[in-house]
C-alpha cells in the first residue's frame, strides 16, 4: 500500500483532498453508491483506469475509512468493494460538483465514454424537489443509452443501480439524453419537463401519481 500523501495544512479542504482528492478516487465512490461491486465490475465502468491505479485507489479508500472489502457468500463466493458510512457521506459533494460541472457537457464528444447510470446522481439530484414534497419510493429510468434506477429518500445502502429495478417500481419514466442532463444540472425542473411532455411518467404508485398531478 502506497505511504499517504498530504497537503499538511491544518485546513478541512486540505484534509478532504488528502483522502478524495487523487485522480479517480471520487468516480470510484459514484460507482460504488450504486452498492457493493466486484472489481472486474468496477474496472468496466471506469473506461480509462488503469488495473494498477484502480487497485491501488481501492486499498488507499480502505485504509482512509471510505470503503470496505468482503467476501460474498456461496455461491457467489466472490470479493465485492462498499462504501462505509463515511464513504456514503460523500453523496452531496458529488451532486454538488455535478451539477457545478454541469455546463461544461455541452455536445458529447466523439471520445466521450457513456454508461446510462452516470445521469443517476444529478437527476437523484433534480428529483428533490418531489421527494422534499413526499414523493419516495423506488424509480426506473429509461434513456436512449439504458436503464437504471433510483432510489428516492433512502437513507443508507444503495442510491441507484444499473439496470431495471430489482421489482416493480413507483414510477417509471421515460426521456432522453438532453432532457435528463438539463434537469440534473438545474436548466429545467422534473416537474416542468413532465407537464411540457419531455419525460413520460408511467406507473401507478404513489410517486408516479404525484408526478402527474403536481
Amino acid at each position: 500500500m502506497s505511504p499517504r500523501r498530504s497537503y499538511d495544512q491544518y485546513c478541512s479542504v486540505a484534509r478532504a483532498l488528502d483522502a478524495v482528492g487523487d485522480r479517480w478516487t471520487l468516480l470510484i465512490v459514484r460507482e460504488l453508491l450504486a452498492g457493493p461491486r466486484r472489481y472486474t465490475d468496477l474496472h468496466a465502468d471506469l473506461p480509462g483506469v488503469s488495473t494498477d491505479v484502480l487497485a491501488s485507489r481501492l486499498k488507499d479508500m480502505e485504509r482512509d475509512g471510505l470503503a470496505t472489502r468482503r467476501r460474498l457468500p456461496p455461491p457467489g463466493a466472490a470479493y465485492v468493494y462498499e462504501l462505509t458510512g463515511r464513504g456514503r457521506q460523500l453523496l452531496p459533494v458529488l451532486q454538488t460538483l455535478g451539477e457545478w460541472g454541469a455546463p461544461e457537457l455541452g455536445e458529447r464528444r466523439a471520445t466521450d465514454a457513456v454508461r446510462a447510470h452516470w445521469f443517476a446522481l444529478p437527476l437523484l439530484r433534480g428529483l428533490g424537489e418531489v421527494s422534499g414534497a413526499g414523493g419516495e419510493g423506488l424509480v426506473e429510468v429509461r434513456l436512449e443509452e439504458g436503464e437504471f434506477h433510483l432510489y428516492i429518500g433512502a437513507e443508507g445502502g444503495p442510491v441507484y443501480g444499473s439496470g431495471p429495478a430489482p421489482e416493480e417500481p413507483d414510477a417509471r419514466l421515460s426521456m432522453d439524453t438532453g432532457t435528463c442532463a438539463a434537469v440534473g444540472g438545474g436548466d429545467v425542473g422534473v416537474l416542468d419537463a413532465v407537464r411540457d411532455g419531455r419525460i413520460e411518467v408511467t406507473g401507478e404508485g404513489t410517486l408516479a401519481k404525484a408526478l402527474r398531478e403536481a
